[in-house]
């Protein structure tokens, strides 16, 4: 049996308002490559991690609705690309590439019904499963087009646009026929939602003094659908910009996950005048769509159609840098951490 240095990255204490990488630790131990007699476990080897701004939910003493908190001392926990190295489910089988949630450490043992699917097509670039290919790829792909449901011609707003979510949606919207604006914080971020991921228009919202007359200026006849990834203040403005019968689909809120008393909201009566419809979700409500989603995105993939930014850290000790950096917006596109290239 065959016994090999695991490296983790541990939670050493829990969050209260922005996490910092002294709340982690870099740990070293060590993972027998064999599984118990009789398991129906699956063992792993990461080879890309997601890093993404919900764990932070994950990092708090107190519990958020519907979220669990991770425990003291052990791994980290998200989703990540992984490659078999023994199973106790014929299902899977060594050598087989797989996308679900793991730990972050170099090998993980579980249970074989945490796989989310088998990888099958590899012409595309392995990290893709973390970004485009995963998680934030059908979160966009569900919100936007199952919640959001874009009609030609119909204008968006997206937040926080060049995140591993925001650029997916510009995009989607863009192939919609769709009128589409993205926010992001710095002036390379506009330039990339610009340039390279064929936005119609961006701004920096750091320099936007008063945000309710910037989407006055870009959305002179409102906005259809606005997918939300931020809340706060930045929902507030968005309000009293929205049309009659208009959509919003709430991903996520990141200005106020480090809150230790979150922000208010004051104009939500125009849910009513204007009839909006405004819906939270998960992506595990789209998991059922992911074969489709794949029938749509790899071509768009493949001819270029679609283009993906990605941020990749180097190395599990580089891990609690890239998730903290993700609440100043230091990563630029989708955040991944490697943890061994195959």
């Amino acid at each position: 049996m065959a016994e090999v240095r695991n490296k983790q990255v541990i939670l050493k204490n829990y969050v209260v308002s922005f996490p910092k990488e002294s709340d982690m630790n870099i740990v070293e131990g060590t993972i027998t490559l064999k599984l118990p007699e009789g398991s129906s476990d699956v063992l792993l080897k990461n080879l890309y991690l997601s890093c993404d701004p919900y764990l932070r939910l994950f990092m708090a003493k107190n519990r958020y609705v519907g979220f669990g908190t991770f425990t003291l001392h052990s791994p980290l926990a998200g989703n990540g690309v992984s490659q078999v190295v023994e199973s106790g489910n014929p299902d899977y089988k060594k050598g087989d590439l797989v996308w679900g949630p793991t730990k972050w450490e170099e090998y993980s043992l579980i249970p074989s019904s945490q796989i989310r699917f088998k990888i099958e097509h590899t012409d595309v670039p392995l990290s893709y499963y973390t970004g485009i290919l995963g998680m934030p790829g059908l979160t966009a792909y569900g919100g936007f087009f199952e919640l959001g449901s874009p009609k030609r011609g119909e204008n968006v707003y997206v937040s926080a646009a060049s995140g591993a979510v925001g650029q997916l949606v510009g995009q989607f919207a863009k192939l919609s026929g769709c009128y589409v604006v993205g926010s992001a914080g710095s002036k390379e971020k506009v330039d990339l939602l610009k340039n390279k991921l064929g936005f119609d228009e961006a701004f920096n919202y750091k320099e936007e003094s008063d945000l309710n007359a910037t989407l006055k200026r870009y959305f002179p006849e409102g906005i259809d659908i606005y997918f939300e990834n931020v809340g706060g203040k930045t929902l507030d403005a968005v309000l009293p910009n929205m049309r009659l019968h208009s959509r919003i689909p709430v991903c996520g809120m990141i200005s106020q996950y480090n809150l230790a008393q979150p922000e208010g909201v004051t104009n939500l009566a125009h849910l009513i005048f204007k009839r909006i419809k405004m819906e939270g979700f998960l992506v595990t409500d789209f998991y059922h769509l992911y074969p489709k989603f794949l029938e749509f995105v790899l071509p768009l993939i493949r001819e270029g159609k679609v283009v993906y930014v990605e941020d990749i850290a180097e190395g599990l000790e580089n891990g609690p840098a890239a998730l903290v950096g993700l609440f100043s917006g230091r990563n630029v596109g989708k955040q991944v951490i490697s943890v061994v290239r195959e």
